[in-house]
């Protein structure tokens, strides 16, 4: 626990603000789209000869590089951070701070298929009532339930069968969420699972890209057959955050890029494609929603009026997350 923690604070710390261990960060900048924050610090007055003072220091929960986008009870629940990659791509990530938030899935009207399976208004195509006074964000979930992509449950219900080695996003009972591989450290050991969204191979594992991240095939078939189109991914750090990446134009390694440059340690890729990529966030709980990615084609009042296709809502408070390992 303690290696683990330490880990947490190594990677926090080097998020935004050198390279990575992998050298990516040496191919691309950092940016933030609203003004970075971060902490100041003040001196003490000199201490006696005799005696050893530790200055006084003044700390706020921001970190540089990233922006606080969402606050709740006084505290960062949603902080933002940009990157522009060595191809010119700009990828932006949000970073859900674990124990400032909690989550839940959602099926969207048409996809995934719930058969005769009873869906509560918290878990239904738009966002519930319960929820909208404590919203501070939602994004998009994962390929059509058609694709083969992975399994789906929702609130203990399982609609689409689950896929041992297949990279998932798993939420508990209590709203905690982990990112990680279905068999292979997931569901953590006596986890009571509510909620799991699954999507492909993994990303990156063990703060590593895939092998595969190369192989644009790989990751889904693209409008036009083209490389460079809308892609999403969602990672987890050693902290327990969960973090977002996002771009209307990407590459798989973008995304990889950003979120192990961020300190996650594993990720899955999302939806991809122009219409499915969307991000809103609220400054403040069940306030008005912002679209969160550059250039998306949904307006950020789209989960509330209702889509299509699953999502997952961020929603403030919550329990710390167990620890993954």
């Amino acid at each position: 626990m303690l290696a683990s923690a330490l880990l947490a604070a190594a990677l926090l710390t080097a998020c935004g603000s050198s390279p990575s261990a992998a050298g990516t960060g040496a191919h691309r900048t950092t940016s933030s789209s609203r003004g970075a924050g971060g902490p100041t610090a003040t001196t003490g007055r000199p201490a006696p000869a005799t005696t050893t003072t530790v200055p006084a220091t003044t700390t706020t929960t921001d970190q540089p590089g990233w922006t606080p986008v969402s606050t709740a009870g006084g505290s960062v629940a949603v902080d933002e951070q940009t990157f522009t990659e060595a191809d010119g791509h700009v990828v932006t990530v949000y970073r859900f701070r674990a124990g400032k938030v909690h989550y839940n899935l959602h099926v969207g009207s048409t996809d995934p298929p719930t058969g005769t399976a009873a869906i509560g208004p918290d878990n239904g195509a738009a966002i519930g009532p319960a929820e909208a006074p404590i919203l501070v964000a939602a994004f998009n979930g994962g390929f059509e339930s058609s694709t083969g992509a992975g399994g789906f449950e929702v609130a203990g219900t399982t609609l689409v069968p689950l896929v041992t080695g297949d990279a998932s996003l798993v939420i508990d009972t209590n709203g905690a969420a982990h990112v990680g591989v279905w068999g292979q450290g997931l569901p953590l050991a006596g986890e009571p699972v509510a909620s799991v969204r699954q999507n492909l191979a993994p990303l990156v594992v063990g703060g590593v890209a895939s092998p595969q991240i190369a192989d644009i095939a790989a990751w889904g078939a693209t409008l036009g057959g083209g490389s460079v189109v809308a892609r999403s991914a969602l990672g987890e750090d050693a902290a327990g955050d969960l973090l977002y990446a996002a771009s209307m134009q990407a590459v798989p390694s973008d995304l990889a890029n950003a979120l192990i440059d961020c300190g996650v340690v594993d990720a899955m890729q999302l939806d991809i494609n122009p219409e499915w990529v969307q991000l809103a966030f609220a400054a403040v709980p069940g306030g008005p929603l912002s679209a969160g990615v550059p250039g998306q084609n949904r307006p950020a009042d789209q989960y509330q009026s209702g889509w299509t296709r699953d999502f997952v809502t961020v929603l403030a408070g919550g329990p710390a997350p167990a620890t993954k390992g």
